[in-house]
């Protein structure tokens, strides 16, 4: 299970024309864990998505060690998943990682226990025949941690996952991260809540354009780098407003 590092060298990416990330050099050690805090516009839904595979680099290397963009987990802020889709919890869990709802005639067994057994994980196991539409922020939150679950990726990116769910859902889902961290997993969270961060994350990247900080998250969060990210965020405020991420 142990994945390999993810290195970062100078990597830089725009959205759109101007640079959403600059000359970011660093690495994912194996099964870390790992929060990436910074303010809306920092680039850190662009970050993610690079690591993921899904986003253009304009300079610099991502090496993944070998990795294919298809072992890496990645659950997105925003899913693109459909929900007006007539596509029940138990199907889009079984999927994970398949090319389209075709295939659900070709799964095998295994994949569809797989998927019962993510369903289960995520406490959504009376639901898997309920349709995606009729789910609410925080059971769709867990769907989509029980596809992640599924794939039983070595690297797992999430984009913010305990926005918009309430505490107990997101108390459950922490203990789903800390569990692939215990397994060996690579893990990486967008989080804004440094007393979380500071609670569960032994690593934090500190982010605005570029990395003003990274490494233990004891010696990322003291007031001086916070106060540089929050100059940062200042500076850049008005020069480049297409930066700005959702909230």
């Amino acid at each position: 299970m142990m994945p390999p590092p993810i290195r970062l060298h100078g990597v830089s990416l725009r959205q759109g024309a101007p640079l959403a990330v600059e000359a970011v050099s660093g690495a994912f050690l194996p099964g870390s864990l790992t929060a990436i805090i910074g303010p809306n516009g920092a680039g850190k839904t662009t970050l993610l998505r690079a690591l993921a595979g899904l986003h253009r680099l304009d300079s610099g290397r991502i090496d993944r060690g070998g990795l294919a963009p298809a072992r890496i987990g990645f659950v997105a802020q925003a899913p693109t998943l459909d929900r007006s889709f007539p596509i029940d919890c138990l199907e889009v869990v079984a999927l994970a990682g398949a090319a389209g709802a075709g295939w659900v005639r070709a799964l095998s067994r295994s994949r569809w226990d797989a998927a019962s057994a993510a369903l289960a994980q995520v406490g959504l196991a009376s639901l898997a025949r309920r349709p995606v539409g009729s789910l609410s922020a925080g059971q769709f939150q867990r769907l989509m941690f029980a596809r992640a679950i599924a794939q039983d990726a070595p690297v797992l990116l999430l984009d913010e996952p305990f926005n918009a769910v309430d505490e107990p859902t997101a108390a459950e889902l922490l203990a789903i991260v800390l569990r692939w961290h215990a397994q060996g997993r690579t893990v990486v969270v967008v989080a804004h809540d440094l007393a979380l961060v500071r609670r569960a994350f032994p690593t934090t990247l500190a982010l605005h354009r570029r990395a003003v900080a990274w490494g233990p998250t004891a010696a990322v969060l003291t007031p001086e780098h916070l106060r540089e990210v929050r100059l940062t965020a200042d500076r850049w405020a008005d020069l480049a407003p297409a930066l700005r991420e959702p909230a």
